[in-house]
């Protein structure tokens, strides 16, 4: 029942925070795309804030060092997905504006989808894979280029705590034309935040950052697999539970 009324609380924190919030992004887009990102991001962390006083989840960062270093310094961030939380929680560890890669219905969603179409994202349309592809390697090699980190979810989708989808190789095809490196991300968010349940639990949730893989010559397949291969490990590393033993 407390879990309960806390996820309740949670959720009208998020639902009146967003409409203050969302109107700031839509005046400062109209001036500096960039400044409507990280005024975005101070959405983020309010949301953040709620997460760890309201629902008591608390949050564990390793292998910050890892990131790259540099104002002009590109990167592109392939994170295991589980849950929402990672989307609200990612943006404000990193020291770049994101572009996230997603589909273009989510820009129907009231205020929290207004807010992505002013922001410099990459939306795509499903139905066409070639066309998706070709549109997330033309915009993400000129974000890349100003200073924008592009982040996706190799999987395509939130995955049931403890499972593994099948990794797809956008990232890396995007990583390759650019020469971006690829920076794996395990995240053990489904242990608090579920997939799909709307009760939220007490914990600590891990972020792992992982080291940078260089994309320079490098095969997409071959690139991915090497991501997948250190995400899956990481994750039995940082919840263990979830992968108990054969």
């Amino acid at each position: 029942m407390l879990a309960l009324m806390r996820s309740i609380l949670h959720m009208a924190w998020m639902v009146v925070t967003v409409v203050p919030w969302t109107l700031a992004v839509l005046l400062v887009s109209l001036f500096s795309r960039r400044a409507a990102w990280w005024t975005a991001v101070n959405w983020f962390r309010v949301v953040m804030w709620g997460t760890r006083v309201i629902l008591g989840v608390r949050f564990q960062v390793l292998g910050y060092e890892h990131l790259p270093i540099g104002k002009s310094s590109a990167a592109v961030l392939l994170s295991k997905h589980q849950s929402a939380l990672e989307t609200l929680l990612l943006p404000t560890l990193m020291p770049h504006p994101l572009a996230f890669v997603f589909k273009r219905e989510l820009l129907k969603v009231p205020f929290f989808g207004w807010s992505m179409a002013r922001l410099d994202m990459i939306h795509i349309d499903r139905e066409s894979r070639s066309e998706a592809m070709k549109h997330v390697i033309e915009q993400g090699c000129r974000l890349l280029s100003k200073g924008t980190w592009v982040i996706m979810f190799p999987e395509g989708t939130r995955m049931p705590r403890g499972q593994k989808g099948s990794y797809q190789t956008a990232g890396t095809r995007l990583a390759v034309q650019s020469g971006a490196p690829v920076i794996p991300i395990a995240v053990a968010t489904a242990r608090c935040w579920p997939r799909r349940g709307f009760i939220k639990h007490p914990g600590v949730v891990t972020v792992s950052i992982g080291p940078g893989l260089a994309s320079a010559g490098r095969d997409p397949k071959g690139l991915m697999r090497e991501a997948e291969t250190w995400i899956e490990a990481e994750m039995r590393r940082i919840d263990p539970e979830a992968y108990p033993s054969v």
